[in-house]
């Protein structure tokens, strides 16, 4: 039986407020074999705005062939807010989102899934499990496929 499923370049938006984080999640993604680009921005606005084409990225709408890993603890729009806004708008309600943070109370976690996350990670604190955490993460994301924006 045939797929039809298109397979096309991801690009993955990392919406993380703390470089360190940001340079070490890109640094793990890498040594697990994903080489998709790498969008970075430092807070949940930026987020959106890459998404959407606005301000800094006027007319370059990335609302399609995209990935959002969302950290929530962010200034400006939180995670909260732009998970919200995502997925409230028919034109990104489709984006997949993994939440990737440090929060781990049940509560935040059950928000997340109602407001649509498709997944919850909790960052380790710990360097050596960070790291270890995120190539667990590539091996997933070298596997999953992304629904067709067009």
């Amino acid at each position: 039986m045939a797929s039809n499923i298109k397979t096309k370049p991801v690009t993955i938006i990392l919406a993380e407020d703390e470089e360190g984080h940001a340079k070490l999640t890109q640094k793990n993604l890498q040594r697990a074999g994903i080489n998709n680009p790498v969008q970075w921005c430092e807070n949940g606005k930026v987020a959106l705005d890459f998404i959407l084409g606005r301000d800094a990225f006027e007319g370059d709408p990335h609302d399609h062939d995209v990935l959002l890993l969302l950290d929530l603890n962010m200034p400006v729009l939180d995670g909260y807010q732009v998970l919200d806004k995502l997925k409230s708008d028919p034109r990104t309600k489709h984006i997949p989102v993994i939440i990737l943070t440090t929060t781990d109370d049940d509560r935040e976690v059950r928000r997340c899934y109602e407001l649509g996350c498709n997944i919850y990670i909790t960052k380790p604190v710990d360097y050596v499990e960070f790291s270890n955490a995120i190539r667990e993460l590539g091996l997933f994301l070298s596997v999953i496929a992304v629904p067709d924006g067009e």
